[in-house]
């Protein structure tokens, strides 16, 4: 059985999530950047707002999603626990899940934040190609 969190309704852009960015202010600004970069990972990134948030799926295979709170952000991966984390900033204790969270008045190692991103897309690529 597989462990992947899957959504046949992921689609390439979903303009509710640009909505979703819309109304939230600084959070929501900070959040689009980091969402942005999901997108970005490659053409077969797809979309949909899971749970009330923004989630960046490989195909129809979640791996990252960003979400928006009082005084943060998660920036978070679906199989963050099985990732590396050279920089120690995944916080969380679930089975999968890991996040960082990101908020307006800290300084986030965002070199290493965007490497957690690429290197989730890049796991979600392997485990789709097995």
């Amino acid at each position: 059985m597989s462990q992947l969190l899957r959504f046949q309704l992921a689609i390439k852009h979903d303009p509710s999530i640009d909505d979703w960015f819309a109304v939230r202010g600084e959070l929501g600004a900070i959040a689009r950047r980091w969402f942005a970069m999901m997108r970005n990972c490659g053409d077969d990134v797809r979309e949909l707002l899971h749970d009330g948030h923004p989630t960046a799926c490989l195909g129809d295979a979640a791996f990252g999603y960003t979400n928006a709170f009082t005084h943060h952000v998660n920036v978070g991966f679906f199989r963050g626990a099985e990732l590396e984390d050279p920089d120690e900033i995944l916080v969380g204790t679930g089975k999968f899940m890991r996040h960082v969270k990101v908020r307006p008045d800290l300084i986030i190692n965002e070199k290493a934040l965007t490497e957690m991103i690429e290197r989730s897309y890049a796991d979600m690529k392997r485990r789709e190609a097995k």
